[in-house]
């Protein structure tokens, strides 16, 4: 049974996570501030900004939460920008990302995957995208300082696996995160499309994204990889091709566009990663 560290198990997409590892066989422990009311598995409450405390986790030194552990998924994070100042936003993320890096290099993890953003991308698209669908061909393009942390996530987590030749490390560029209960808004979305303009009107079921995870903790190639983590449509009932000729009438279109299909290319994870999303919000939705 594999034996997996998930930091941040507690959040939204974390508990999607937990819970499709454990049906899989895994053995988890979740390192998070908080411990989830009834959580399906151990939770050991960790201070990512210390090292020290990291380390311990990682390395299996905790009592009754010993290693070691095959694998580390590294969720935890401030999720989005604007939830806390800009600077206690980076102060937060790039440290706590550097030191689960380092723990778990530290105890000979070959297995990392972390949670990246679709921020990366270019979000909130105030500049138009390059082109359409967007996809991990082009450089990223931070808008803010939660999205700047999350490129440096992914630098270090390039330099990492050049140290480790036998590393393989992922990084998620998850798109804005979604349970069940949540597409009962979607509907409304149509009568302004500006409103979710901002990420391309996509978005990630939360479990879709844990399955996500479970494909990257599998994959079999080394070194680091970047992959945008959406579902196969959009939040909009509205075609695409209506709504890029209202909203981003000068972006190129590349090949593949379908009517509502997803304008976050999930073309690199479905080739590396065997991705392929399960869930829609229309099927969800009644009426």
């Amino acid at each position: 049974m594999p034996k997996v560290i998930v930091t941040g198990g507690s959040g939204k997409l974390g508990r999607a996570v937990v819970r499709d590892l454990l049906a899989h066989g895994y053995e988890v422990v979740n390192l998070d501030t908080v411990a989830p009311r009834n959580g399906p598995c151990p939770t050991v409450k960790v201070d990512l900004s210390d090292y020290g405390q990291v380390a311990e986790a990682i390395l299996g030194g905790i009592d009754e939460r010993h290693g070691p552990f095959d694998a580390v998924v590294h969720l935890a994070a401030i999720p989005a920008p604007g939830l806390s100042p800009n600077a206690a936003t980076f102060k937060n993320n790039v440290p706590a990302t550097y030191n689960v890096f380092l723990a778990a290099r530290q105890a000979g993890i070959k297995n990392v995957v972390f949670a990246s953003s679709e921020t990366v991308l270019g979000l909130p698209f105030d500049n138009p995208p390059p082109y359409v669908p967007v996809d991990e061909e082009y450089f990223p393009r931070p808008e803010s300082a939660y999205s700047l942390g999350k490129l440096l996530d992914e630098t270090m987590a390039a330099q990492f696996a050049r140290w480790d030749p036998e590393l393989r490390i992922v990084g998620l560029r998850f798109s804005n995160v979604m349970d069940p209960e949540d597409y009962q808004a979607f509907p409304s979305f149509n009568a302004n499309p500006m409103g979710r303009k901002w990420n391309l009107w996509g978005y990630i079921d939360a479990r879709d994204g844990a399955q996500a995870v479970r494909r990257a903790l599998e994959a079999e190639f080394k070194g680091f990889e970047a992959f945008i983590i959406a579902n196969a449509d959009t939040v909009m009932s509205r075609d695409n091709a209506s709504l890029l000729a209202e909203v981003f009438p000068g972006v190129p279109h590349k090949p593949g566009i379908s009517t509502n299909g997803t304008l976050l290319s999930i073309d690199k994870a479905k080739r590396m990663l065997g991705y392929w999303p399960q869930y829609s919000w229309r099927n969800e939705v009644k009426g």
